[in-house]
């Protein structure tokens, strides 16, 4: 077999499509986010940044920078190893204490990524329960579809959000069958927001463990940052909170929260985590800084929303055709994926303007759009840029325009 004709091929069809993707070469700008330079074949210009799920410019906090340089020049560079080989570092303990306290659980425990606490947990805990079941709403993310497909155990799908379907689900299983309900709170792509407290609901009379994906609200929800479950009073009825501290908490890792026996038992029995080396000590560090500042400003949370909400009603105003949804997350519909890159390569080399194209198999075909976070960091003139640059760029490619009603 010709391999590397093979590699050549598959990723020709991807071009073909109009899906290949092409990665922007960022550095980002110290103290200046949503700014970076963008590196490109013709040399460098700086682009505003709309896409960064960095969602509350946490990354560029200077306490979280000096509590990363501290624990450097205290800790040095590396972890050491994995957790049970000289790697566990005091700043772990620290994180997971603070985690848990964030969630109002009784232990956390500490992933590389939240891709891989996701791929570990719901595998290490499914695999091992007799005749689990999974039953895992339509839309969850790929991280969550792994660790079902590691556990090889039975798996049922409910439709997206819907709490009847989910009961018709559990309905058709024997009440004393051990069941795990598995769902996201924001979901990334559209901004859909789970019904928390049905799912809680059926879980309870059903006897259905829970586990929620809170890694686009941790940071964003409730007044300390806890999510959606604790802006919702949810927390406490939920088995394992998943989370992350890459996106609002703007450094890096994974992690789950729950009872100091389901974290023990993934501990003990979850290889994602045992053969994993940890985290380095300053990033832990940077995590901790990052956690307990936003605990204490929910005012960056408020500005957040504002500008999200501005943000919808100003695409809105123009009839830029926003995906509606109760969250942070502003998706505009394409539909197309050539126009969708297009799109986007426009906004970036004539207006300075950075947005990735969000293609199959991201989201499904024929639903392509342009996925816009605003942060607490970006200024008016900043948006006004962006919007006049949407208004120009939908009618030089002829994408409609959504009629006000």
């Amino acid at each position: 077999m010709d391999y590397e004709k093979f590699f050549t091929e598959k990723v020709a069809s991807l071009r073909e499509e109009g899906r290949y993707r092409i990665f922007a070469d960022l550095e980002r700008k110290l103290g200046e986010f949503p700014r970076a330079i963008n590196h490109y074949p013709g040399g460098t210009r700086e682009v505003t940044v709309w896409c960064s799920n960095d969602y509350l410019g946490q990354g560029q906090n200077p306490e979280v920078l000096s509590a990363m340089h501290a624990a450097l020049d205290k800790s040095g560079a590396g972890a050491g190893g994995t957790r049970n080989i000289s790697g566990t570092n005091h700043f772990h303990v620290l994180l997971e204490r603070e985690l848990a306290d964030l969630h109002g659980k009784e232990a956390g425990l500490l992933f590389q990524s939240a891709w891989v606490a996701n791929l570990t947990a719901i595998s290490t805990i499914a695999s091992m329960i007799p005749d689990m079941v999974l039953i895992s709403d339509a839309k969850n993310h790929n991280s969550m579809i792994e660790g079902m497909r590691h556990s090889r155990c039975e798996k049922l799908i409910f439709k997206h959000n819907d709490a009847k379907d989910l009961e018709e689900k559990l309905k058709s299983l024997p009440r004393d069958r051990a069941k795990m309900i598995l769902f996201e709170s924001v979901y990334s792509m559209d901004g859909a927001v789970a019904p928390i407290a049905d799912f809680c609901d059926l879980a309870d009379e059903y006897g259905a463990m829970t586990f929620i994906d809170e890694v686009h609200a941790v940071g964003m929800y409730g007044h300390r940052g806890g999510g959606i479950a604790e802006r919702e009073g949810l927390a406490h009825r939920l088995t394992v909170i998943q989370g992350t501290m890459a996106k609002a908490f703007g450094v890096v890792g994974g992690y789950i929260a729950g009872s100091k026996e389901m974290c023990d038992f993934v501990r003990s029995y979850g290889t994602g985590f045992i053969f994993s080396t940890s985290m380095p000590p300053a990033v832990a560090a940077g995590c901790l800084a990052s956690i307990r500042y936003l605990k204490q400003h929910n005012e960056v949370r408020e500005r957040h929303q504002e500008r999200s909400q501005t943000l919808k009603r100003r695409f809105a105003e123009i009839g830029i055709p926003v995906i509606e949804n109760p969250s942070h997350i502003v998706p505009v519909r394409v539909g197309d994926p050539v126009l969708c890159k297009q799109a986007s390569d426009m906004l970036m080399d004539d207006y300075g303007i950075y947005v990735q194209p969000i293609n199959y198999p991201t989201v499904p075909r024929g639903t392509e759009r342009l996925r816009f976070t605003p942060t607490p960091l970006h200024n008016d003139a900043e948006m006004d840029h962006l919007v006049n640059a949407m208004q120009a760029v939908w009618k030089k490619l002829g994408l409609e325009f959504r009629t006000a009603a």
